[in-house]
């Protein structure tokens, strides 16, 4: 498994960012809680967790960005 694409992030609408950074952030917390008590977990998921989550962020933000500097 690659690391997740850009592109395919840029055409989710608000909501379906916003849900999807929840997600994200879930899935990072499982991780780490599982790191945390030993549980058998795959430790590459902890980087593509954490790579989704700063483009998912970088795409909200530019997002926000182009709402308030397109007025």
């Amino acid at each position: 498994m690659s690391l997740p694409q850009i592109s395919e992030i840029k055409d989710l609408k608000n909501e379906e960012l916003h849900q999807e950074i929840l997600k994200t952030k879930k899935e990072l917390f499982d991780l780490r809680f599982k790191k945390s008590t030993r549980q058998t977990f795959k430790p590459h998921e902890i980087k593509h967790a954490k790579h989704r989550l700063a483009q998912l962020l970088t795409i909200e933000h530019q997002k926000i960005l182009n709402t308030i500097f397109s007025d």
